[in-house]
């Protein structure tokens, strides 16, 4: 799977080009499904990685792309999670995950994609 930041709000997986939040599970792309996690936005400024959304734990590494500048919100509750099920959080701009993932072994490792802020 070969992953490229464009810039601001664009994504593009293996010659697809995305323009909303995404997911790799399983190495198959899905939307990120943050509907629930809007509730919250007032409290972080911005609508955060929260543990209500579906997120995709299975697996041994859970890449995070928290943006264009580093800014998406990850609640301490997916933090603890990520610790209780031993899953390695990585938590990095968008497009040093992107730069993760083309190195991942996708097998053991799956992501959340932010592409804006």
């Amino acid at each position: 799977m070969k992953t490229r930041f464009i810039g601001f709000g664009r994504l593009e997986i293996d010659g697809t080009t995305y323009t909303e939040d995404v997911m790799v599970v399983n190495s198959s792309v899905v939307p990120r499904e943050k509907a629930i996690s809007r509730q919250l936005k007032g409290r972080y400024g911005h609508t955060p990685l929260s543990e209500g959304e579906p997120i995709p734990w299975d697996c041994s590494t859970l890449v995070v792309g928290t943006g264009v500048r580093g800014m998406l919100p990850i609640t301490d509750e997916v933090h603890a999670l990520a610790e209780e099920r031993g899953v390695e959080l990585v938590a990095v701009p968008t497009e040093e995950a992107c730069a993760v993932l083309n190195n991942a072994d996708l097998d053991s490792t799956n992501a959340i994609l932010h592409l804006t802020c």
